[in-house]
């Protein structure tokens, strides 16, 4: 019987799952698939990439799952809080300090310590996951669940409906739903110049978007909520989440034929129909894991779920490819071009793989 205030094993191990696409997993099914004839040009290997503007691939689920994760923690967290006596003010203090480190973070990510005198991206995956659950966290401390609900519901009815506002600069008759007629990418040029991920062209983790990602978070906020204060058994648990998830991924794919899915805009409908994927993925590893007990196999997962943060940054401050390249370099010279690209992501992963190990059994958790 799982612990109201227990940490779920299930969600550690699904944020591994999903770190692992960023640690090199994605990279390794790409080789792979390149080892086939036609592979490089087959649906598995299309998955690991991000869908060039509208569309819907796997590897545009990857960081909207994150930020739904986090938001799934939230309600135990502040039950442990609780539970310890933290005031209010110390709550709302821990609450901003990890927006303002996930932001600093970012910043530092996007060079902000190089001192080269280029413009420096102001957004960032790190910025968008702080202030998103900075915003759902201060909703779910002082609002009921209905109150939220409807919250969620206008912000994505808003941001669609402002959506369908064309870009001041685009020619008329331009979709708004393109590049050039998006009002969110005009937004974030006309706010913030240069200081964006592609200059004078648009911004991945801009201003309006961000709207769209505080719901994903408020959607792991729901679930969390309800998987930790829910009366139903384990399994009727999972049947009510999956039954969610099929309600949201049929109102996400009806919305999309008037507003298209789109991760760079966080679209409504993009919103919907990942928030059914991030529902859909937690049920079955909750089912397994947490109401089956099958956790052994999920070991591996959890020693990266454990350390998320830790593996995304280690990739930015240490040179995995030199250590690779230092103990495989001469027998992947010594293979084909397509068997040694395997063998290098195969390393690659395994190494981050063991640093986190390593952390593991010394018990050092990166946490913001």
């Amino acid at each position: 019987m799982q612990n109201n205030n227990s940490r779920l094993e299930s969600l550690d191990a699904l944020r591994g799952f999903d770190m692992l696409f960023i640690a090199g997993l994605a990279s390794l099914v790409i080789a792979v698939c390149k080892l086939f004839p036609g592979g490089a040009d087959c649906w598995l290997e299309a998955q690991m990439h991000h869908a060039v503007w509208n569309g819907f691939n796997h590897h545009d689920t990857i960081f909207p799952l994150f930020i739904f994760l986090a938001g799934m923690s939230f309600p135990y967290s502040y039950a442990k809080s609780i539970g310890k006596g933290m005031s209010k003010g110390a709550i709302y203090r821990k609450m901003f300090v990890r927006a303002i480190v996930l932001i600093l973070l970012g910043m530092v990510c996007n060079g902000v310590l190089k001192f080269n005198g280029s413009p420096i991206r102001i957004f960032s995956v790190l910025e968008r996951i702080g202030v998103a659950g900075l915003v759902s966290s201060l909703l779910f401390v002082n609002l009921k669940t209905s109150a939220r609900a409807v919250i969620a519901v206008v912000i994505l009815v808003v941001y669609g409906a402002v959506s369908f506002i064309p870009s001041p600069e685009a020619p008329v008759g331009t979709d708004p739903f393109s590049l050039e007629g998006s009002i969110a990418a005009y937004v974030d040029r006309l706010l913030f110049g240069d200081h964006i991920y592609k200059p004078g062209v648009y911004e991945p983790e801009g201003l309006l978007s961000t709207l769209g990602a505080v719901v994903t978070s408020m959607m792991g906020n729901f679930t969390g909520e309800y998987v930790r204060q829910s009366s139903h058994s384990g399994q009727k648990k999972v049947w009510m989440m999956f039954a969610a998830a099929a309600l949201m991924l049929v109102a996400g794919l009806v919305l999309s034929n008037w507003i298209p899915l789109n991760k760079k805009l966080w679209s409504s409908s993009f919103v919907l129909v990942v928030g059914a994927y991030c529902v859909a993925m937690f049920s079955l590893f909750y089912w397994i894991i947490d109401v089956k007990g099958h956790r052994k196999w999920a070991f591996p997962l959890k020693v990266v779920g454990m350390n998320s943060i830790a593996i995304y940054l280690l990739q930015r401050v240490m040179s995995f490819q030199f250590t690779v390249n230092f103990f495989f370099g001469g027998v992947i010279s010594k293979m084909g071009e397509a068997p040694g690209r395997v063998l290098y992501w195969g390393a690659y992963l395994l190494l981050g793989w063991l640093i986190l190990y390593l952390m593991y059994k010394k018990k050092i958790f990166l946490k913001v």
